[in-house]
């Protein structure tokens, strides 16, 4: 591989990386806002076949808060977790997201596009070493997985989501709750549930609440 390779799409990706996840020997580490930085489930399984067929290794993985906002993710990280990684969950959201094989080689996410998400590989080591020291510093500010859920992170269903979207779109009550099929009494009754759930005293500071912990609708 050259000092830095641009890629586009998520298949490309694991094509140009095969050797790369299966030969993981010493340290893998991930930063991720949420378990979608992979948009397909498929090859998300893919590296992850690979990844622990690639020998004995350490393995971190840090997270954004609104990894842990719905059931499935709270369960897929207790699964890293019970097959050894280390799970650690940031206090906000992280701008971005990142991966470092052996200190060796970093893959940085770029933006979702509509042609495919592009990313970043390099293995040129100032540039691996920054990116490492910068995951190293949001690690040791991160909060354990299970210590983290003993604090009682907020946990939005889908029918709170769905309030949080629209409370953040600005519409008026009367047409939110329109929009989503509820009567005006449901819809406020849903808004109070939510900021109650946040710990907020106004629909403002439950839109502000969310965003530091990386919550979205």
């Amino acid at each position: 591989m050259t000092d830095i390779v641009t890629i586009r799409g998520d298949l490309e990706l694991l094509t140009r990386t095969e050797q790369l996840f299966s030969s993981v020997r010493e340290e893998f580490v991930c930063a991720a806002r949420d378990l979608e930085t992979w948009s397909r489930p498929a090859a998300r399984q893919v590296a992850s076949g690979r990844l622990r067929r690639g020998g004995t290794h350490r393995t971190r993985k840090l997270y954004s808060p609104s990894a842990l906002a719905d059931e499935r993710g709270r369960e897929h990280l207790g699964a890293l977790a019970d097959r050894g990684a280390r799970v650690r969950i940031a206090a906000t959201a992280l701008p971005h997201e990142t991966i470092v094989i052996d200190r060796r080689c970093a893959i940085l996410a770029g933006l979702h596009a509509p042609g495919g998400r592009e990313y970043t590989l390099t293995t040129a080591p100032t540039l691996v070493g920054g990116v490492y020291a910068l995951f190293e510093a949001a690690w040791e500010s991160a909060t354990d997985l299970d210590v983290f859920l003993r604090g009682e992170q907020p946990h939005l269903d889908a029918g709170s989501r769905t309030v949080l979207r629209a409370l953040g779109s600005g519409a008026t009550d009367e047409t939110a709750a329109r929009e989503l099929g509820m009567s005006l009494r449901t819809y406020r009754r849903r808004v109070a549930e939510l900021l109650a759930t946040l710990d907020a005293d106004s629909r403002f500071q439950a839109g502000m609440r969310a965003g530091e912990l990386g919550l979205r609708g």
